[in-house]
């Protein structure tokens, strides 16, 4: 993405009043400026989406984009280092940026990237990050393409199961946010009925659209939804 098409994806999270916008680190200066006056917090995000930078590089990261103005941190776990079972490394590696950002002010959510996982890593991150009291969960960055045994490349990104299985392994105060493949506002519908209370979307002009065509505002309101086929990836 250009720094134009930033910009015009901060007009349209000004406009909606969104929580975050979240944008490559070097853009927080230019996104703090261009949100200035709304309710839109910055959120740059760290390691992202590959996760493997070391994790002094993660923390310089983590506090240069606090101290820059960035209010809610996104950083991609060591998804290598989950799937070889060194938590040690992990939860060390946690437990120091989730350190950095609150000395600065800001929060942190923890990526998992679940498409690379089974559930008993999710479990495993659930309770390090509950421990450390991090402020979210999140399932996915949009990018964790996974290969296929037939050499395809395939993404599910925020399914059923795995947010429910991330909100059930998570303390009440860690709150749950879904990405990646959330693009309708049914589909928003249905994971905030399961506890999910923050998501990352790109089509986030077409629910908010379809959720006023709807006659949802900002009074509590009843409406019904399409759900998300738990098999599979409903409509993505």
């Amino acid at each position: 993405m250009t720094d134009s098409d930033i910009l015009y994806g901060l007009k349209i999270a000004k406009k909606y009043n969104v929580a975050t916008a979240c944008v490559k680190p070097y853009l927080v200066p230019m996104a703090k400026k261009e949100l200035e006056g709304s309710g839109v917090l910055v959120c740059p995000v760290i390691g992202f989406p590959h996760g493997n930078s070391t994790t002094i590089i993660k923390v310089l990261e983590a506090e240069a984009a606090a101290q820059a103005g960035g209010k809610e941190i996104d950083m991609v776990i060591n998804i290598g280092k989950v799937l070889g079972g060194d938590w040690e490394y992990v939860t060390e590696e946690i437990r120091l940026i989730n350190k950095a950002v609150q000395r600065h002010g800001a929060i942190l959510k923890v990526i998992f990237e679940n498409d690379f996982l089974q559930e008993d890593h999710i479990v495993r991150l659930c309770e390090i990050c509950s421990d450390l009291d991090v402020a979210f969960v999140k399932t996915s960055t949009g990018y964790g393409f996974v290969k296929q045994p037939d050499g395809l490349y395939s993404y599910n990104g925020a399914t059923v199961p795995h947010m429910k299985l991330m909100r059930k392994h998570s303390k009440p105060s860690v709150q749950v946010k879904g990405a990646g493949c959330i693009r309708t506002l049914d589909d928003l519908l249905h994971v905030m009925s399961l506890g999910i209370t923050r998501i990352g979307a790109t089509a986030t002009v077409n629910m908010l659209e379809e959720a006023r065509k709807r006659g949802i505002t900002d009074e509590p309101t009843t409406v019904s939804f399409k759900p998300i086929q738990e098999g599979g990836i409903s409509s993505y």
